[in-house]
């Protein structure tokens, strides 16, 4: 038995899981082939509630739904933490407008237009397609080589006369080789809405697990929730991660997967098994190797 951060067994367990090369194998690291159909059999125990925290929207999480034949969860934190929808019967995407009213007094009742009207002046900044642009997201195309510090302040400059709190989140696009830049509010986050939900469902940091790979997952990495960085996450998250837990005094609370559990490798939905069966290692059973060595 692993020992588990999280103490006993509680009566229901919140999975939260980052999608891209954490849940869905779309990363160079090769995939343990009955991963995910273990993973499966995890949540769809009736005391394991599943929530997807992805930088996705809707129809590219459904798209991900439908191409790598995921469970369907029980919510949906998209757009980089700016829309919470519960899913129900027949996939019935529910809005839960409650989070957005939060995080949209962080832009003192303007629209992404509004901002988008102060940004315009700024060069490198290329507006992202109208299927990339949400409520309470404004997304920009830029060069790689961009000087991110300078640009940050010059977009802070930019609004500082519309009395508005932002939130910057950079990412890579690899194939394009392009960067990638939301404005978002300054509370919506992966974290906070990941402690949305849980104060929203009634779950605690007892009974709530997340799971992630890279370094827009950070916040919630090394946050005081339970959580699980997959092996086939890069080296220098890794390290930073551990670096920024054991600073923040939760180093108990964050678990990098290494393999070798039940014969899996650590990578993407096996890595995922093998962190919530650290936590919560009563949960083993519900995984499903039992019936397959049995049929072995």
């Amino acid at each position: 038995r692993l020992s588990g951060a999280a103490g006993l067994m509680p009566d229901r367990l919140l999975i939260c899981t980052d999608l891209d090369r954490t849940l869905i194998p779309n990363g160079p690291q090769p995939e343990s082939a009955a991963a995910r159909d273990h993973f499966g059999r995890l949540v769809a125990r009736p005391e394991v509630t599943l929530a997807y925290v992805s930088g996705r929207d809707r129809a590219l999480v459904e798209a991900a739904l439908d191409r790598y034949h995921l469970p369907l969860p029980d919510f949906v934190l998209g757009d980089v933490g700016t829309s919470i929808y519960h899913l129900g019967p027949g996939l019935d995407w529910q809005h839960q407008p409650i989070w957005e009213a939060e995080i949209g007094q962080d832009w003192n009742g303007l629209s992404r237009s509004d901002l988008e009207q102060n940004l315009r002046h700024l060069p490198c900044l290329q507006l992202q397609e109208t299927t990339r642009q949400k409520k309470y997201k404004l997304s920009y195309y830029l060069p790689l080589q961009a000087d991110r510090t300078v640009l940050a302040r010059r977009i802070e400059e930019a609004v500082e006369p519309l009395g508005v709190r932002l939130r910057l989140v950079w990412s890579v696009d690899e194939e394009a080789g392009t960067g990638l830049l939301d404005v978002l509010p300054a509370r919506a986050s992966k974290y906070h809405a990941v402690e949305a939900l849980m104060q929203q469902q009634g779950f605690s940091l007892a009974d709530t697990v997340f799971c992630g790979d890279s370094g827009n997952d950070m916040e919630v990495l090394v946050s005081p929730i339970a959580a699980v960085l997959v092996a086939n996450s890069p080296a220098d998250v890794q390290t930073l991660a551990r670096r920024l837990a054991a600073a923040a005094g939760q180093a108990d609370r964050l678990y990098l997967a290494r393999g070798n559990f039940r014969g899996l490798n650590g990578n993407y939905s096996a890595g995922i098994l093998e962190g919530v069966a650290h936590y919560f290692p009563d949960t083993i059973p519900w995984m499903g190797f039992a019936e397959e060595a049995s049929r072995a």
